[in-house]
Parts: C-alpha cells; sequence; structure tokens
C-alpha cells in the first residue's frame, strides 16, 4: 500500500485506523466520503498515490535539510527561534472552490478599507448604532491619535488599508469560514513563498504535473503596489520594511520579504523625524527621505512620543509625520481595530451600509458581551459544557481565560463585559499529515493575503496552511497551498503584467547598525575560523600524546592547551569533554559554538543584505553538531570540526561575492582586524618562552599549521623550523595573508574606503602607527634571548594587543555609532490585555574570550 491509499482506506473506515482527532463532523480535504480523492485531487492521483512511505521519508528529510540551508526560523511567542516546520502534503485546492473564495477575500478587503475611513474620519456607523462604540473605542488597536478629530479636521487617508490577511478554515459541511482577520501586520507572506521554493524542489514531478498559479507576480504587484502608494507624485519614492528586530516572532519572514521586494529592513533607531519628515539614517549627519514605511511593528509601539512612551521600536514623531501627510505607513496606524472579534456580529450591517452589498464570507458566530443578548447567550454556554463558545478578549490571546475558573471568568466578563466575546468552536477540516511513519489527519488553517492593486483588491492565489495539533493547539507545521488553474494558459495570480514601476536606480544605503552587525560579522567568522584551526591541531598532537605528559609531545599539547584557555577558558580536565564543549556550548565565551552562534546572530540581523547562499554554511555546523552527538569517539570531534570548518569557509566565499560596498568594506575590516587579535594571542602563549628544541619546534609547527602558513613556511626553509622564521613569516611578511603586517595593511585599506574616513582620522591613523611599528621589528631583536623568556617579542606583543584594542574601539566611534540608544519617554503602565514589548533584537554581549580580559559586549573594541 501506498501512503495516500492507506490514508484514505483509514478514513473512510475510521475504525480501522489510528486518526487522532480525525471523526464523522470534518470535512477531509482529500478524501471524500466514499473514499475516492477529492476532484482537486483527482488530476494529481497518478504521482501522488504512487508516494510510498520511503518516498515521503525522503521527501521530509530534504525539505529539513532545504529550510536549514536557507536559515529558516521561527517562534512561538516567548520561545527562541527554532526551525521552520514545512508538511510534505500540501493544501490543494481546485479552481472552482477558489473563485467563490477569492471574490469574497476581495470583498472583505474593501469592506476593511471602507470601515478604516469611516471609523477614523465621519464614524457614521457609531453614530447610527450599525456598530456599537463600545466595541470599537473599547478596542486597544484603536488608534486615537490618528482619528480625525487629533488630525485636526484634516481628511483621513482614502486607502489606509493596503495589505490585508484571513485566516479560514472548512466547517463540517465544507464550506469556509473566516476565523480571524490580520490587519495590523500581516505576517506570513515570506514563509508561504519559501514553502513554495521548498516544496518544488523536493517533489518537482508532482509540482509540473499540477499546474498551479506561482506566487512570484504577487510579490512584484506588492512591490509596485507599495511604490504607489507614496503620498504625492514622486518620481522615485524610498520605500523601507520597519521590523521590530531580529528576536520578533517571524523575523525570518520580515527579512524574506524585505529582501525579495528590494527594500532595505530597517529598525526604529535607524529612522528619525526632522521637521515632520522621516529621514534614514545614513551616518555622520547623513539623511536620506522616507516615504513609505511598510510596517512590522504594531501601531502601539511604533512612536514613544504619541503612544506607548516606553517603547524602543517605533520613530519619536511618526505619527506627526502622518498626520502632515509626509510619510505613507502601510498599513495605517490604526489598523489593528479590525483584528477585535467584536467587530463579527455587526460585519454584514457594515457591508451594507458601506458597499451597498451582503457579505459573501461568513464568519464563525460570535456573541459580543458587551450587548445584553449576547451576554446571556456567553453566560448560558459557560454554565452548559454541552454547548460550549470559546471565550476571549477582543484585543488579547485568551490563554489567560482558559486557566481560569468558570466563575473566575464570569467575574472578569461581568466586570467589563464589553472586552470579552464568545465564539463557536469550529471543527477545522483534516488535511492528511506525515508523522510517525504515517499520513494522519490534523485539522488545518489557511491565511489569505490580500493587497490593494491597480485600484481594486487582489487575494494572493494560494496562501499559508497551519497544522493543529491533537489538543486543537496550531503547532509549527505548515502546508504549502496549492491552487490549480482552471486552464493551463491562465496567468500566474491573474496578473497578465505588472504595473510600470520606476526604474531609476535607487541610492544604496547601509545605516550604521548595520555596518556594526557586519563588522562583528567579519569578527566572528574569523574567531570561529582560527579557534577550529587550533583545535584541529591540539586534537591531533592529543591523539598521541594526551596519556604521556612527560613526553616532547605532551608538552606541546600542554602548550597549545594554554591557547586554549586563553582564548576560551579551560572548563574540563577530560580532553574529549574539553575538546566537545568548544565545538556546542553556545554559553561559553571563546569557544567555537558560541562565536558561530553569534555570528549567526548578527547575520539574521542583516538578513535582506545577505544572498541565500549564507545560510547554507548554517546547515553544514547543525548536521555536523548532530554527527557528533550521535558518535561518542574521539575521532567524531575532529571530523565534526573539518565540516564546521567548511561551513565558516563557504561563508567567506560567499563574502568574497558581495559588492564591494560599505557593508563588504566592514566585513574586510572586522575580519583583519580579528586575526590580528587571535594570531597575536596565539604567538604571545607559544613563542616567548623557551621551552626546549624538541618541544619548541613541535610548538611552533603547531602554530604554523594554526595559522594555515606551514606549506608556505616549508617551501621557504625547507621544513628547518626556528622561532626567527615563524616570526619573519607570520608578523612581517607583507604577502602572508595571515601575517600580522598583511592583515593590518588590510584594515587600513578597508577603513580607507568607508565614506567617514578623511586619512587623518584617528582609526586611520592608530593603524597606519601599528603598522609602521610592526613592520620596523627586527627579527633578530624580537627573538633576543632574555633567561628563558624573549622580553623584546613579549613587550612588543603585549603592547599591539592593547593598540588593536584602541584601533577596535576607535572604529566603532567613528563609523559604528550614530548617537545614543534609543530612551523611553515615560513610564507608562502597561495595559493588562496587551502583550509585552518584545525584544529590541540587539546582538548579545560577545567578545574576545581572554582568560585575563573580562568579556566585552559588541561594540567594545577587540
Amino acid at each position: 500500500m501506498t501512503v495516500l491509499r492507506d490514508y484514505a482506506a483509514a478514513t473512510s473506515q475510521p475504525t480501522l485506523g489510528d486518526l487522532g482527532d480525525s471523526g464523522p463532523g470534518r470535512f477531509d480535504e482529500v478524501v471524500g466520503p466514499d473514499g475516492s480523492l477529492r476532484p482537486a485531487w483527482k488530476g494529481l492521483a497518478e504521482l501522488a498515490v504512487s508516494l510510498t512511505p520511503a518516498d515521503m521519508y525522503r521527501v521530509d528529510s530534504d525539505i529539513a535539510r532545504f529550510l536549514a540551508d536557507d536559515g529558516v526560523t521561527y517562534a512561538r511567542p516567548g520561545d527562541r527561534q527554532g526551525p521552520w516546520r514545512l508538511d510534505p502534503v500540501p493544501l490543494v485546492i481546485d479552481a472552482p472552490t477558489w473563485t467563490p473564495l477569492e471574490k469574497g477575500l476581495a470583498q472583505r478587503a474593501e469592506l476593511f478599507n471602507a470601515l478604516l475611513v469611516d471609523l477614523y474620519g465621519e464614524q457614521r456607523l457609531l453614530a447610527e448604532g450599525v456598530v456599537p462604540p463600545a466595541v470599537v473605542l473599547g478596542h486597544a488597536g484603536f488608534t486615537r491619535a490618528v482619528a480625525r478629530r487629533s488630525l485636526g479636521g484634516e481628511p483621513i487617508d482614502p486607502r489606509p488599508l493596503v495589505f490585508s490577511a484571513a485566516d479560514l478554515a472548512r466547517d463540517a459541511a465544507g464550506e469556509w469560514r473566516v476565523i480571524g482577520d490580520r490587519a495590523q501586520a500581516p505576517s506570513g507572506l515570506g514563509y508561504a513563498m519559501e514553502n513554495r521554493r521548498v516544496i518544488s524542489r523536493v517533489v518537482p514531478e508532482l509540482y509540473r504535473q499540477a499546474g498551479l498559479h506561482r506566487m512570484e507576480p504577487y510579490f512584484w504587484a506588492l512591490r509596485s503596489a507599495l511604490i504607489q502608494s507614496a503620498n504625492g507624485d514622486l518620481a522615485d519614492p524610498r520605500v523601507v520594511v520597519l521590523s521590530p528586530g531580529t528576536h520578533s516572532e517571524t523575523a525570518y519572514d520580515q527579512a524574506f520579504v524585505a529582501s525579495t521586494l528590494g527594500f532595505p529592513l530597517v529598525q526604529g533607531s535607524d529612522l528619525l523625524v526632522r521637521d515632520g519628515w522621516v529621514y534614514l539614517r545614513q551616518g555622520h549627519g547623513r539623511m536620506e527621505r522616507v516615504d513609505v514605511i511598510l510596517r512590522r511593528v504594531d501601531a502601539a509601539w511604533s512612536d514613544p512620543l504619541e503612544l506607548r512612551g516606553e517603547s524602543q521600536l517605533g520613530v519619536a514623531g511618526l505619527v506627526e509625520a502622518v498626520r502632515r501627510g509626509r510619510v505613507r505607513v502601510v498599513n495605517g496606524l490604526g489598523a489593528g481595530v479590525l483584528e477585535n472579534p467584536g467587530l463579527a456580529p455587526y460585519l454584514p450591517a457594515a457591508c451594507e451600509a458601506l458597499l451597498g452589498e451582503p457579505l459573501l464570507l461568513a464568519g464563525l458566530t460570535t456573541h459580543w458581551c458587551g450587548d445584553p443578548d449576547g451576554l446571556g447567550a456567553v453566560l448560558a454556554s459557560l454554565e452548559n459544557p454541552a454547548r460550549p463558545l470559546h471565550v476571549r478578549p477582543i484585543d488579547g490571546p485568551s490563554t489567560e481565560l482558559e486557566r481560569l475558573p468558570t466563575t473566575r471568568v464570569v467575574e472578569r466578563i461581568l466586570d467589563e463585559p464589553h472586552r470579552y466575546v464568545g465564539q463557536e468552536r469550529l471543527p477545522f477540516s483534516q488535511v492528511p499529515t506525515w508523522r510517525s511513519g504515517a499520513a494522519r489527519p490534523r485539522p488545518v488553517t489557511l491565511r489569505t493575503f490580500t493587497l490593494r492593486y491597480g485600484g481594486s483588491y487582489r487575494p494572493l492565489v494560494g496562501g499559508l496552511a497551519n497544522v493543529y495539533d491533537d489538543g486543537g493547539f496550531r503547532s509549527s507545521a505548515s502546508k504549502d497551498v496549492w491552487v490549480l488553474k482552471a486552464d493551463p494558459a491562465d496567468a500566474d495570480q491573474g496578473l497578465a503584467e505588472v504595473m510600470s514601476m520606476t526604474a531609476a536606480r535607487a541610492v544604496a544605503v547601509t545605516v550604521p547598525r548595520v555596518l556594526e552587525d557586519l563588522f562583528w560579522v567579519g569578527r566572528y567568522a574569523e574567531r570561529a575560523e582560527d579557534m577550529l584551526r587550533l583545535l584541529l591541531v591540539t586534537h591531533s598532537i592529543s591523539e598521541d600524546f594526551r596519556t604521556r605528559p612527560g613526553t616532547v609531545g605532551g608538552t606541546s599539547l600542554s602548550v597549545l592547551l594554554g591557547v586554549v584557555g586563553r582564548l576560551a577558558g579551560r572548563q574540563f580536565d577530560d580532553l574529549d569533554a574539553e575538546f566537545r564543549s568548544l565545538l556546542t556550548d553556545a554559553d561559553r565565551v571563546g569557544s567555537v559554538a558560541h562565536s558561530i552562534e553569534s555570528l549567526r546572530t548578527a547575520l539574521t540581523d542583516v538578513r535582506d543584505q545577505l544572498s541565500a547562499d549564507t545560510w547554507r554554511a548554517f546547515g553544514v555546523v547543525e548536521r555536523a553538531h548532530e554527527a557528533l552527538q550521535e558518535n561518542p569517539h574521539s575521532h567524531q570531534v575532529a571530523d565534526t570540526a573539518g565540516r564546521i570548518l567548511t561551513g565558516v569557509l563557504s561563508l567567506q566565499g560567499v563574502f568574497a561575492s558581495m559588492m564591494r560596498d560599505d557593508g563588504w568594506h566592514m566585513i574586510g575590516a572586522g575580519r583583519s582586524l580579528e586575526r590580528s587579535v587571535q594570531l597575536v594571542h596565539l604567538l604571545r602563549s607559544t613563542t616567548t618562552v623557551r621551552r626546549g628544541i624538541d618541544v619548541d619546534r613541535t610548538v611552533l609547527n603547531s602554530v604554523l599549521e594554526s595559522a594555515e602558513s606551514s606549506v608556505t613556511h616549508r617551501r621557504r626553509y625547507r621544513g628547518y623550523v626556528r622561532p626567527a622564521g615563524v616570526l619573519e613569516l607570520l608578523v612581517l611578511d607583507p604577502d602572508n595573508p595571515r601575517s600580522l603586517a598583511f592583515s593590518l595593511a588590510e584594515v587600513r585599506d578597508h577603513l580607507a574606503a568607508l565614506p567617514a574616513s578623511t586619512g587623518s582620522t584617528r582609526p586611520e591613523r592608530l593603524v597606519e602607527n601599528l603598522l609602521a611599528e610592526v613592520q620596523d621589528q627586527s627579527v633578530a631583536e624580537l627573538v633576543a634571548i632574555g633567561g628563558v623568556n624573549r622580553p623584546n617579542l613579549e613587550a612588543f606583543l603585549d603592547e599591539t594587543l592593547d593598540r588593536l584594542a584602541r584601533l577596535g574601539e576607535s572604529v566603532e566611534e567613528l563609523h559604528l555609532r550614530s548617537g545614543p540608544p534609543p530612551r523611553s519617554f515615560g513610564a507608562l503602565a502597561i495595559v493588562d490585555s496587551l502583550p509585552a514589548e518584545p525584544s529590541t533584537g540587539t546582538i548579545p554581549a560577545i567578545t574576545a574570550p581572554l582568560a585575563e580580559d573580562p568579556p566585552r559586549g559588541k561594540g567594545a573594541g577587540a
């Protein structure tokens, strides 16, 4: 039997299979009541039905690998970022089913746009009682600061809703019902596109046979719509995507959309308002005006001056800029009121009043407790478990209510009845979901997206499907959504061509925050690479000499472990545990894992600036970690370290293909500065003390190998290893990419290319002086003996470390700091019904981990 045949057999005879929460009350998206395939699946039957469990295992494994290689992450509220999950079996919808749904979605977006215009303008619906005022004015999403009275009587935006989303589910009869709306900052479009990319790669034959609508034209339409939405007649409007930062639950989605559309992904600290205009910072007093903001920060957090004073995510003065019509915010700052479930009972009447037509898409049966009849229905349902309603606040999660006893829920409702609704519990339709070696039925919902384009609203032909677990809660698993064409000749997304857009070349802008992240990208990548090379050399010697401490090799091993301790601290006497900790313990400052995790965080903050190839390196790292966890043997340490090194080196190749802009120069400056720091630490721990000819020879060979210069040294000195030759190659040689002189010259050249450099800035002076000092050194003087030490070398290296630290600090001071960090404007009380402010997405404090030097955070020099 094949996967779908097994599923169809079990679904049509539920007593014969383990169907989880499947039952006769659910509509099945694949199998009809008689056990035959639904019309949408019949055209795919030949290929789809032939998929065996072995095929599904392969597809599921490929999906996980591709998602890891693309760096796709998601975080549930309050959790850390984790891998995005995609189920192999798509949700398939045929054209006859989609057509009426598309009409209903377009109407709903048009209704919501008209509703926003009325609620923030004349408020005719409230005055005439079509919508009770309390259900709107009592909702946290109603932003009074942008209402018409707050605008001084000026006309409000006639098209405040540009992009919206609606969550749908099918009831037991197979009818689509709206279960929620997203208008404030709709998320998920990037995930939907990523799902399509991955599925098309893992089941290409099925994908080609399906004849479905491609999604790419919709992104072009979205880009065009955002450019066209700028106020006034601008030839080349600047559009940005405003994000709360990397710790946002949907950070990947935001970066994907920004990168795909070609717009900068910015945070509140990157923007400022001056004289009523919004500007994008470029550092050193340079700014560029912003005309359109695609907002992914909730309205309440968007302006600390007029909204929530404690916010550090928004832009002070943004509301005033909106009032003056000098910037267009998409969606409008008051759009969050549309996510109010209390509006649901009144939408049919509002549709008749505003559009003069009946509402096409039905929602959940909803009772607003501010209405006496609605309150009675909700209280009766709480007293009668046989008729349960889902009780929830109109502006917040219902998780707290679900943990309370019924008596406390009733008390809450009676205290503020206008703040609660009761909604029917819909038995969502089910789909086959691959789990535990079989396709099992699980509830599913569909998130759809609608865009105002060309004067009308166009839904995305497709969407993002979310799978629910056995307890009825949304899991992290998703599905690609395939909407089949009625005719293969139909234009994708119904868009034969996209409206014309400006052909003017946009000026590349890199804000100081991005430059800072890229500077640390270079440093963390180099730090990880250098520790990996040191670990590989040390592990190789340990395999032979860990049990022979008094030998030449044993003494040499102790010296190299001292270098590890200097850079990352020693934590374990057991060497295997020590090496594994260096590779896997991300909380150990200075370890490979710590540098890799810090590198990932820095790259995530600038994801929109980077090639998709960037994330494949982390897929290599993750699979190497998995192999290390599965294999307890010592040799796996070296194998894992080698594979991680391959991933890190592949990143360097990606960076080499970047445009030679300010960001590339910051990566290069950070990398060369960190290489200098790491090399000096390595030499300081290995070359300043004499330990005997044999030990010194072994240690020096290890130093050359760690510095990737052993081949060059052998060719130059014919294998004769002496301190003088090693220092000449690693300190003074201007042609050796691993030498101190070469690295400092690279720092100098990268700094000179930055716009703030004049030839006489402090960083340029410091690096020139340090480079001259290095070039003036005499190898003979450096290797001069004073007892068992080399005092001249020791003094030179210590002084160089201090000067490198000052150089790093000066680079940050001049090139990376654009002003003081954001500060709150008041200690306003946080409303209980609103979620806590998400993290700003700052990179955690991570430093060069020296045993005698306490860690310093990002932005604190070397």
